[in-house]
């Protein structure tokens, strides 16, 4: 009998041996999909920089005369081309106009040390206000700067409320005399206003159209020839060593013999936009890239490369010649 009970508790050990774990299933939440994040649309490709003008050299033509034309300092063609002897120039060579490259101007960089803002007037002045009075506590009233007192609190409450406002300079009762351990009230002054600064004018810059050129006369002389488009200019008659005056303010960008036809030569620039030539001098009392003044002496009348003593005047407008007469006052 207890063989039978040993060989059935071995069997039964047996099996509880034999049998297998119940599997385990982690419950996980699903993972979510990745969101996919779209990329920013590449940055546009900045406009290429517009081709500078330019000019191809016919049989004839001088540095001068190109420059005359086109209304620019016949230095500065050279600088851009790269040209080392002005007076040397192939027919056919074709000129850049402009400065080449179009390279942006680099700001200045901002002086260091302290930088003074100036005071400007923009906009209204804005309006002090009392604040409202704070439930069980005193405040100094603020926009008139009074003592302090009950009354003087009562009537600033009053001004917050729609009452009349606190009067500045109306006199006060005094203010009772603090307990001991109460702090003392100076009273304080109101502030002395400060003047206000006009704002700066800004800067006046450089003309570019005919308003900004005060013209006049370059010689007094008949008319002898009027202006063409074939002349481009007017021809005044005089006589030899007469005065020829500056018709405006400028600056001399050429003096000399560079133009067949015009004889001693004086170009004055008078700003972006305007040009002034006078041809057949006799005798030239400027030099170039010198400033000069409306109604100054810059030569004398002659006939160089000429028939006759006459000053031959013209205007130029970006290059291209204008009748003169439009722009010159009554003789």
């Amino acid at each position: 009998m207890k063989r039978l009970v040993a060989i059935f508790l071995a069997m039964a050990l047996a099996g509880c041996a034999a049998r297998r774990p119940a599997p385990v299933i982690e419950r996980m939440p699903p993972q979510p999909a990745p969101s996919l994040v779209q990329a920013p649309p590449p940055a546009p490709e900045p406009a290429p920089a517009p081709a500078p003008p330019t000019h191809v050299v016919r049989k004839g033509e001088t540095l001068v005369s190109i420059a005359l034309a086109n209304g620019v300092d016949y230095r500065d063609i050279a600088a851009w081309n790269n040209i080392a002897n002005v007076n040397r120039l192939e027919v056919g060579q074709v000129l850049v106009l402009a400065p080449p490259g179009g390279a942006p101007v680099t700001p200045a960089a901002p002086p260091a040390g302290n930088v003074i803002t100036p005071l400007t007037t923009a906009g209204p002045p804005i309006e002090a206000r009392p604040l409202s009075n704070t439930t069980g506590t005193k405040v100094e009233p603020r926009a008139t700067k009074v003592p302090f007192s009950d009354r003087a609190l009562a009537q600033l409450s009053g001004a917050d409320a729609g009452g009349p406002p606190l009067a500045a300079g109306v006199p006060e009762a005094p203010a009772a005399t603090p307990g001991p351990g109460e702090p003392t009230l100076v009273p304080v002054p109101p502030p002395t206003p400060s003047p206000t600064l006009p704002p700066p004018e800004p800067a006046k810059s450089a003309g570019t159209d005919k308003e900004d050129v005060d013209w006049m006369w370059p010689v007094k002389g008949k008319v002898i020839a009027p202006f063409t488009e074939a002349t481009k200019g007017m021809d005044i008659a005089g006589r030899k060593g007469a005065p020829v005056l500056a018709a405006a303010s400028g600056r001399v960008v050429y003096v000399g013999l560079g133009i067949r036809g015009y004889g001693q030569l004086v170009i004055i620039r008078h700003n972006d936009m305007w040009l002034s030539a006078y041809a057949h001098n006799d005798k030239i009392l400027v030099k170039e890239q010198q400033d000069v003044k409306k109604g100054q002496k810059i030569a004398e009348m002659g006939s160089t490369d000429t028939d006759s003593v006459k000053l031959h005047f013209e205007v130029r407008r970006q290059g291209k010649p204008v009748d003169p007469a439009k722009y010159l006052p009554g003789m």
